[in-house]
């Protein structure tokens, strides 16, 4: 028999669960979401874009690995609070330094084990994500609910503000190898390199990481800066990341990217993606229950090639908004919702998913090197760089 103390997770709509405490003993509020991902607990533990989530894991079995320094993918825990099956207490791998429950009790994050997280899996797939309450220290369902009906949620939050780097810093760590551990660029290599302004919304390090390998000098600046300060470091590139919650709560980020584009290329991931659509005049909506795990596939609408993805994201740019103005260059095969923009006489791209994803799948790591082809043609052919690019790759899979 379980000594373990109990704990509780509470949905708005009135659903509860009854399960055990680990990490921290406590009690948070959240948007309450899935994750279809076997492997990367840590990496989503880790991942800005998660603030302000509550996060259920559908496989299984976790903290079997435990935790390692090296894995995470920023620089503390974000999400929320934590949901599993089973938690794992004894960790098998040579890697690892530290218990998954020791490692959420020092960063004060709130867990529950012992539910069943396929009821809970269905009932979001049925009646969407919402708002809920994980509870160690109070066992009412009736007050749990009521406090689960009023958090804010994620509609029109800025919690980039909460995650973002509050100045601008110089990045130079590469890819890990397993002999040695992450790469550092050599300083005569960076001297030489195209300059990369990355835009820090809640960017993930493995971002980072591949930026550097691929061949950039990179420059992180705080989600807050405009399109003024970000032109001063008059960049090859510009790169607009990953992060949290609402994209159209953030209208000075919508107007730093209007005020660059046309003058640099532009890459966005996820967040970055749901930016530049808005930068453009589109729109974005919230999904039923969102995107989250490391195996979503998604079609190349030029190429029909399908590539497995990571994702994580709430949201989602409105593809008919932008006619006229932008490319929908990939779509979801699962939902029919748009994953990626092209611009049309505009040199720029997005992709709603995490190409760098660590661990994850590497099917779309090639638009790291597509960037740097982009950034290398641009000032030669221009708004048609990007055409050229994209026409050369076409070929070059047939």
């Amino acid at each position: 028999m379980s000594t373990k103390r109990e704990a509780m997770l509470a949905l708005a709509d009135g659903r509860f669960f009854r399960g055990r405490a680990f990490g921290a003993i406590g009690e948070t509020v959240g948007e309450v979401v899935f994750n279809t991902a076997m492997t990367g607990y840590q990496e989503v533990l880790t991942d800005p874009s998660y603030k302000g989530q509550l996060v259920c894991m559908t496989y299984p079995e976790i903290g079997n690995v435990g935790i390692n320094a090296e894995d995470a993918e920023s620089r503390r825990v974000f999400v929320d609070g934590f949901i599993v099956k089973e938690y794992l207490e004894r960790p098998s791998n040579w890697r690892s330094q530290m218990t998954l429950g020791k490692y959420l009790e020092e960063a004060g994050v709130v867990g529950i084990e012992g539910i069943d997280t396929r009821a809970l899996v269905r009932h979001l797939r049925t009646h969407g994500a919402q708002e809920a309450v994980i509870s160690s220290i109070d066992s009412d369902s009736a007050a749990l609910v009521r406090k689960a009906k009023a958090s804010p949620g994620l509609v029109g939050r800025d919690l980039v503000k909460e995650v973002t780097c509050q100045e601008p810093y110089d990045w130079d760590v590469g890819d890990w190898e397993l002999a040695s551990g992450f790469r550092r660029a050599k300083k005569e290599t960076l001297r030489d390199a195209p300059l990369v302004v990355a835009l820090d919304y809640g960017i993930k390090l493995n971002i980072l990481r591949r930026l550097i390998s691929t061949g950039f000098r990179v420059k992180v600046l705080p989600a807050a800066s405009t399109a003024a300060q970000i032109l001063a470091y008059n960049p090859d590139g510009i790169f607009l990341s990953n992060g949290p919650a609402d994209p159209a709560a953030l209208p000075y980020a919508h107007r730093a990217v209007a005020g660059v584009l046309g003058k640099k290329p532009i890459f966005g991931i996820c967040l970055g993606h749901q930016i530049l659509g808005l930068a453009l005049g589109g729109k974005t909506y919230k999904l039923d229950f969102g995107h989250h795990g490391a195996n979503h596939p998604v079609m190349d609408l030029r190429t029909r090639r399908v590539e497995i993805t990571a994702q994580n994201h709430g949201f989602a740019v409105d593809s008919e908004s932008l006619k006229g103005r932008a490319e929908l260059s990939h779509l979801n095969l699962n939902d029919k919702t748009g994953e990626g923009l092209r611009g049309t006489g505009v040199p720029f791209f997005s992709v709603q998913y995490h190409p760098e994803a660590s661990p994850g799948p590497h099917d779309s790591s090639y638009l790291f090197m597509r960037f740097k082809r982009l950034i290398e043609a641009f000032p030669r052919f221009g708004a048609d760089a990007l055409d050229r690019i994209v026409a050369d790759e076409g070929a070059e899979l047939r």
